[in-house]
């Protein structure tokens, strides 16, 4: 394979009858999942689109998004994933700034871009999943069709995805992932989770997230089944994994978190569960171990980000297990802990530093922003991560924290994500995310912001992390609150907890 546009057609020639795909309205097999791949890049070629054009996917987990996706890499173009969460100006930006030549998108997500096919030179169109607003297509048009056609040849060195951060720093950047790097990353991913067609795989991860696509397409890859949730609920997932007897489900730290605390638990059916997976955020031993102990599967842990189309480290699923770690590089790839003040020098195993990676994962850049692309990856190839991470004597990774997300507390360095994984520890915390709030003596102090699942103090929790915390790293105030901001992907959005009240 060249890129991952031929991994559904390669299981729909070895298993063109097994189900591939599962959503709330509609199952499918391989055969015709990729029929109706093969419709929609039959109909963007007569659409005029060409190789390197910018696709853009704009919509909510459904069939049809994946359908499109896979339908976009195969007549060349570059996929151009879009958050859900984004506001209908940023989504203006990313269309104008990647050069979208067509935007597939729910309804619901265009009701706030009337007008932007006027707005936006490069757009010929938007095709909608539903009924469709006045000026746009149908996507059925593209779904339906003859089911034959020649896929456009690529190279693996070419794009395959423009993927835009969130833009919390500024405005979103579309770092460019190669064919090669995506199809390298369902491939390892695949390999190291121990994937085969036997695997059923419950996922409520957005697809436009390279988290959520790995997810998905690592299982196309062995020619697996994935149960593809709109939306994220922890009741539901629960029913998803007892209906369909799942062998994997993967998530971020807050959906376990939220699935512990359901009410069904302890009726859900999960021996089916062979491991699962969890990356995204930092998540708390304690919470491993309930979730391990409630489903009798092991949670592996993993890291990665859009510039390297997915996972960086991992662990292998029948390896030694190693608490609190993300595990190791994935094959072919470069990892290391580059010293704070000289990231040229590795730091020693258990010195915290900037987690680098280089190898074929790596981004080709960001589209049109050489200088963001420079600062990003230096003269030997390394992409400097943001995060905060230590490394032990036999190569395995452990995040501390976002390097943009440290508190400074009199001159000391405190990371939020080491005093929530003690708080999640205490069995009145369901959730918890901590941010900083300004200190005229001391710069900043952390506050912890609680949803808690039984009654409890602000003086009882900051006592508890006393006995657990260097006395610098305590947060200084408690706020209880009803719920946390979460991203489209599950995550907790810190930037976000200044603007919350007591619950």
């Amino acid at each position: 394979m060249q890129g991952p546009g031929e991994i559904l057609s390669a299981s729909a020639a070895r298993f063109p009858r097994k189900t591939a795909l599962i959503t709330e309205d509609r199952t499918l097999s391989y055969a015709e999942l990729d029929r109706a791949a093969a419709n929609v890049a039959a109909r963007l070629v007569a659409d005029g689109i060409r190789p390197g054009d910018r696709v853009s996917l704009y919509s909510q987990n459904r069939w049809e998004w994946i359908a499109a996706y896979h339908g976009a890499l195969r007549a060349g173009a570059v996929v151009n994933p879009i958050n859900v969460m984004l506001t209908a100006e940023e989504v203006r930006f990313v269309l104008r700034h990647c050069r979208a030549g067509l935007l597939f998108a729910a309804r619901d997500q265009l009701a706030g871009l009337e007008g932007v096919v006027d707005e936006v030179d490069s757009l010929r169109g938007v095709v909608c999943f539903d009924d469709p607003p006045p000026g746009a297509r149908s996507a059925a048009d593209y779904l339906a069709g003859p089911g034959a056609f020649e896929p456009v040849a690529v190279s693996p060195d070419l794009p395959s995805t423009i993927g835009y951060t969130s833009g919390t720093t500024g405005v979103p950047k579309g770092a460019v992932q190669s064919q090669r790097a995506v199809l390298l990353n369902c491939e390892a991913t695949a390999r190291m989770h121990g994937r085969t067609e036997a695997d059923v795989v419950v996922t409520a991860l957005p697809t436009p997230h390279v988290y959520g696509n790995v997810a998905v397409n690592s299982t196309f890859l062995v020619g697996g089944t994935v149960v593809l949730m709109e939306r994220f609920d922890a009741g539901e997932a629960l029913r998803l994994i007892q209906e369909h007897r799942a062998t994997l489900f993967e998530g971020v730290p807050a959906m376990y978190s939220m699935l512990l605390a359901h009410d069904d638990l302890d009726r859900a059916e999960l021996g089916t569960l062979t491991r699962c997976t969890v990356g995204g955020q930092t998540i708390a031993r304690s919470t491993v171990e309930r979730w391990e102990r409630v489903s009798g599967a092991r949670l592996i842990e993993l890291w990665g980000m859009t510039e390297l189309s997915g996972l960086g480290t991992t662990h292998w699923y029948d390896g030694e297990p190693r608490p609190g770690s993300i595990g190791v590089a994935l094959p072919d790839v470069e990892v290391r802990v580059g010293e704070l003040g000289d990231s040229r020098r590795t730091a020693p195993p258990g010195v915290p530093g900037e987690l680098l990676v280089r190898g074929p994962l790596v981004m080709l850049g960001y589209f049109d922003d050489d200088e963001a692309t420079a600062a990003a990856v230096d003269a030997d190839g390394w992409l400097h991560t943001g995060d905060i991470a230590h490394a032990d004597e036999d190569g395995h990774f452990f995040v501390v924290d976002r390097r943009k997300d440290m508190i400074v507390t009199a001159g000391y360095n405190v990371y939020p994500a080491e005093i929530e994984r003690v708080l999640a520890g205490h069995p009145a915390v369901a959730m918890v995310a901590v941010g900083p709030v300004p200190d005229e003596v001391k710069g900043e102090l952390a506050r912890a912001y609680v949803v808690p699942a039984a009654a409890v103090t602000e003086d009882e929790l900051i006592e508890y992390c006393r006995e657990r915390l260097a006395a610098y790293k305590l947060p200084r105030s408690v706020r209880f609150v009803e719920q946390l901001p979460r991203t489209s992907t599950g995550k907790i959005m810190r930037r976000a907890l200044a603007g919350l009240v007591d619950s």
